[in-house]
């Protein structure tokens, strides 16, 4: 399982222009499919008198998940050429909209296939690109005399609050970036009565 990865920290936009077409592209970070699904539809209500709404998007660190759309456009010359500028640039958890608005001469599959490459590009070089990790979740349950070396863990791990619950049994959900994972249940393991689990997703 990968630990990290690259996406985009906004939205941002791009144009190529050839005989007459124009062609409107749209980069936006989206975490799902639900998320994807919403900037298609605010998209097509906006140019809702465009010819043509082609997209590509990859979601996940472990950049398997994808999917991309010709909308119409002959197979393979808008879709594809999307996702391989997104592919190049090792990129997930985004989508790329290229609206195209026909300009009456046909530009040929290969006049097309270099239309959506480029303004993809374009799009994506406007963009600020981020690394992100991946977390896991931990829980940690212990007893209240433990706190001090509880926090400390915390502390030099630097690890995240989600939740907690302080009783006499107290309960801890964590944050811990992958990479470290391994760590920090071996420094909780060292903590008498402290348990350590990993919550499955």
């Amino acid at each position: 399982m990968k630990d990290q990865y690259l996406t985009i920290a906004g939205p941002s936009e791009g144009i190529y222009k050839e005989k007459g077409s124009k062609f409107l592209a749209f980069a936006y970070q989206a975490r799902n499919e639900e998320n994807i699904k919403q900037h298609l539809e605010s998209l097509r209500k906006n140019y809702h008198d465009a010819r043509h709404h082609c997209f590509a998007w990859r979601l996940g660190p472990e950049l398997s998940r994808y999917r991309v759309s010709d909308d119409g456009e002959p197979s393979g010359s808008a879709g594809k050429p999307i996702y391989a500028q997104i592919k190049s640039r090792k990129l997930s958890d985004l989508l790329v909209v290229v609206v195209r608005y026909f300009g009456g001469t046909k530009l040929g599959v290969g006049g097309l296939i270099n239309a959506y490459r480029s303004a993809a590009s374009d799009a994506l070089d406007r963009s600020s690109i981020i690394e992100r990790r991946v977390y896991d979740r931990l829980k940690v349950e212990f007893e209240y005399e433990r706190m001090n070396a509880v926090m400390k863990v915390i502390k030099d791990l630097q690890l995240e609050f989600e939740e907690q619950e302080f009783d006499l049994n107290c309960s801890l959900t964590l944050k811990s970036w992958k990479r470290q994972t391994e760590l920090v249940f071996d420094s909780f393991s060292k903590i008498e009565a402290c348990k350590i689990s990993l919550i499955e997703e």
